[in-house]
């Protein structure tokens, strides 16, 4: 399964803020933004040409960062959500965000996407009752997330738990129980990602 491996902070610094890829880590002075807030290289404190292209192209790096997609991957979620009724951008962020790494994240079960992809892989979680150890599988309405019942993970769980600061609208957890739902789908302005869509959707535009 491809997946990316380069280091963590040299994305976030390339990017010029936290992507909060590293989980505790990024909460602290540890943190590669905090302590070198220029972008990585021999050039990397030398000033950049800011063309359109280049923004665009950023802000698309951006999100595949954010969400630990990969460029194949991230063109066939933009070639999907441009064959969607409604507005592409949104429909893109939403897929995103359905993403099972993703929304264990944003419940809280896990510190990090990489940490959730990691907990999914080696099946510690169900959904609706059956294991699923696919990262990117689409978490639909209604559908009921849980610990796997012989899951040795519930120590790693537990203590993500306590980094989680509020659990967004279109979700619910239980905490205490490792179980959560899906109530609905995220409106835009309950994605909390720092990426302008519109933008990429220009890029791929072109």
């Amino acid at each position: 399964m491809a997946r990316d491996t380069s280091p963590q902070c040299k994305q976030c610094r390339r990017e010029g803020q936290k992507l909060f890829l590293k989980g505790e880590r990024c909460l602290t002075d540890k943190c590669g933004v905090e302590r070198r807030s220029y972008p990585p290289g021999e050039h990397g404190r030398g000033r950049m040409r800011q063309s359109e292209y280049r923004v665009q192209l950023r802000e698309k790096q951006k999100a595949k960062r954010y969400y630990g997609v990969l460029e194949k991957q991230f063109r066939i979620y933009y070639q999907k959500a441009s064959r969607q009724p409604g507005i592409t951008g949104e429909n893109l962020l939403r897929m995103l965000e359905c993403r099972f790494d993703n929304v264990l994240v944003r419940l809280g079960f896990a510190a990090s996407r990489r940490q959730a992809r990691q907990l999914i892989l080696h099946g510690h979680w169900t959904v609706n009752g059956r294991r699923v150890n696919v990262p990117s599988y689409q978490l639909r309405d209604d559908d009921v997330i849980a610990i796997h019942p012989s899951s040795s993970a519930g120590q790693v769980i537990r203590d993500a738990t306590e980094l989680t600061g509020q659990v967004p609208a279109w979700l619910q957890a239980d905490h205490d129980g490792l179980t959560a739902k899906v109530l609905r789908r995220p409106e835009r302005r309950e994605i909390a990602a720092p990426v302008q869509e519109q933008l990429i959707v220009e890029l791929y535009s072109k």
